[in-house]
């Protein structure tokens, strides 16, 4: 999860008072990374994904389920005997937000040969074997994106209460400052982010209104002290804690593009396909012990660490505040980079004006200079005390303070100073899956995409505000199936951007038929294609494939990733969130009230713990059993 610095932490004022000082350096480390490696060219094609992880308690004696909230002692057992003896382990293990979570990479970053796809499903399979054979005895490792019952009492191993009226670092009502990862810079984020607020966080998910639902559905809260009773909705589910949000868990790819102008065009390419991929891979329509009316977790996440004053929101005139700002520090993103991209630059974009002028005369151009001034609008969360003097040349961790915590759909990623590592992009909008089959097919999906993308000069790109309409339609509940997305018709037709990051249109949007070029579509037209609308991905990956080098064995495996997207595209098999859904509907216990019971929750995620090792198929998920390729 971002920048991991050691050290003393600041509490929120005194990190206030260094904030024009770290975005002032922080411009500064981001210019000597520019000038060193502007210019470099030709690095490889490399790419890795990262799996978030819970660590859970199946109570077989009360048939209860709890989060183990023993993350750091896991996480160290898994270095000591990864990593640390060994540099070139196969997979690497790193702490998250939650103490119940841990994150596991590859050891090494993937290439670019077409066989490396076959072995994606191994390597995740091998750090669920070593994270599965360091837990007790009870204990299991869940690829879920949200524990059901996550902030309901007792929801943690041991258990602890939440403390709303002491001086603690969320003062959640619900979810315990020990179910906190216990690395300084997660509790002072979750500190500071209320403090620079002025208020806990508030998350309000719609309730998914069945025939028993409480209408409308309020709720009372008993330790409160009148701050949920006003911010919590009628007909929501109510959460204040950070933990709410980046206390779930995701799937996420980076890549290494072989220059800065490939990395800006394939950030801007698959920037459009983040709902898409998003309303494919939903899995989370549960949340505080209820059913939600949503799918998927990013609404969730964006409110959970929404740092923005009642000024910064446009709740009160602007006095305090330096400007209005439109979105939470986790959201989509607002700028393309690329010059094919800037037509389409069409929703406002809040930018330092003064960080914006340094970064242009010291020579970068106009569309990279605003994503980095609209980057440094934030303020730095997480500052610590050894960490303010630093050696601008050869380090970049003010610079990393406000990127790390610029949480985006997409994340541009320049190289680390005096690393051999090149120029990156990070794709962000992804549930976890609950088998490494389905994890790996989504990255394998994804990443062939971009392939697909550099090899043919692909043309995703739709205004961004359309963008932005897509992403609040991809997490509403089946959107897979029933919502419909804006989407370019002639993806084969490119950019006439003749250099990367010059004016297209210094206008805006081009007058003319622009609007001709995208439609809305379903998730099944755009994946699978329809006749006289779209060629569909699925049917131009393949194409893609046909026209490759690849041995039958990764052949074979990749057909069957690709099977699976185009059936969950399709209806044909279901979203991780729609099978949760039936089997709670499905279950004895429920009462068609929303509610989701310590029964309800142990015997899902028993069932769970089955289908990801392997103990029991499910076809409504994954199909018929295929080889695939292991």
């Amino acid at each position: 999860m971002g920048l991991l610095s050691q050290g003393s932490p600041l509490g929120w004022e005194e990190t206030r008072r260094y904030a024009d000082y770290i975005r002032q350096h922080g411009i500064i480390q981001f210019l000597n990374i520019y000038n060193k490696v502007k210019d470099r060219q030709k690095d490889v094609l490399k790419w890795g994904d990262e799996v978030e992880y819970m660590l859970v308690a199946m109570d077989e004696e009360q048939e209860k389920v709890r989060l183990v909230l023993n993350g750091g002692e896991v996480l160290e057992t898994l270095q000591n005997n990864g990593e640390k003896s060994n540099p070139n382990h196969p997979t690497l293990w790193r702490p998250e937000y939650g103490s119940y979570m841990i994150e596991g990479t590859p050891g090494q970053p993937y290439g670019g040969t077409m066989s490396e796809f076959n072995t994606v499903e191994k390597n995740m399979g091998r750090r669920r074997q070593e994270a599965s054979s360091v837990l007790g005895k009870s204990e299991t490792l869940c690829t879920i994106t949200s524990f059901p019952r996550l902030g309901c009492p007792g929801f943690t191993s041991p258990e602890y209460k939440p403390t709303p009226v002491e001086e603690g670092v969320s003062k959640s009502l619900f979810f315990p400052d020990e179910a906190i990862n216990r690395h300084p810079r997660f509790s002072t984020l979750t500190r500071n982010i209320r403090h620079r607020r002025g208020e806990k966080v508030t998350i309000n998910v719609p309730i998914f209104k069945d025939k028993n639902t409480a209408s409308p559905f309020v709720e009372t809260f008993p330790e409160d002290d009148g701050e949920a009773a006003s911010a919590a909705l009628p007909d929501h589910i109510y959460m204040d804690a950070m933990g709410f949000g980046m206390g779930n868990c995701c799937l996420q790819v980076t890549f290494q593009a072989c220059s800065i102008s490939e990395a800006r065009y394939l950030y801007d390419q698959l920037a459009t396909m983040c709902p898409i991929v998003m309303a494919l891979s939903a899995a989370s329509p549960f949340y505080r012990g209820y059913v939600s009316d949503i799918d998927c977790r990013w609404g969730v996440i964006s409110a959970s660490v929404d740092d923005r004053t009642r000024e910064e929101r446009g709740l009160e005139p602007l006095k305090n505040s330096k400007f209005r700002i439109f979105k939470s520090r986790y959201d989509s993103i607002d700028s393309y980079l690329s010059g094919c991209g800037e037509k389409y630059n069409d929703i406002e974009l809040t930018i330092d004006e003064e960080i914006y002028r340094q970064l242009l005369e010291a020579g970068i151009d106009k569309l990279l200079a605003q994503h980095i001034a609209h980057l440094f609008i934030r303020d730095p969360l997480s500052v610590f005390e050894e960490k303010i003097n630093l050696d601008d040349d050869n380090e970049s961790d003010h610079f990393e303070n406000i990127q790390s915590t610029n949480w985006q759909t997409m994340r541009f990623k320049p190289p680390p100073p005096n690393s051999d590592i090149g120029w990156r992009v990070e794709f962000r909008p992804m549930e976890v899956q609950l088998t490494d089959f389905e994890n790996a097919a989504y990255v394998v999906f994804i990443v062939l995409l971009t392939r697909v993308i550099l090899s043919y000069k692909m043309n995703f790109l739709i205004p961004l505000s359309k963008v932005d309409e897509n992403m609040k339609v991809a997490q509403k509940r089946n959107a897979v199936l029933d919502g419909k997305f804006y989407f370019r018709k002639d993806i084969f037709k490119g950019c006439n951007a003749v250099v990367e990051g010059a004016p297209a249109t210094p206008n805006g949007l081009e007058s003319g038929d622009d609007h001709e070029e995208y439609t809305l579509m379903t998730i099944d037209e755009i994946i699978n294609g329809k006749e006289g609308v779209f060629q569909g991905l699925i049917p131009i990956l393949n194409c893609y494939l046909e026209n490759m080098e690849v041995d039958v064995d990764t052949r074979c495996t990749i057909l069957n990733y690709l099977k699976l997207i185009k059936k969950r595209a399709s209806g044909q098999l279901m979203t991780m969130a729609k099978w949760m859904r039936d089997f709670v509907s499905k279950h004895p216990e429920y009462k068609q009230d929303s509610v989701i019971t310590d029964k309800i929750n142990y015997d899902l995620l028993r069932k769970c713990d089955h289908i990801a090792n392997g103990h029991e198929h499910c076809p409504d998920l994954l199909g018929e059993p295929v080889n695939r390729g292991k």
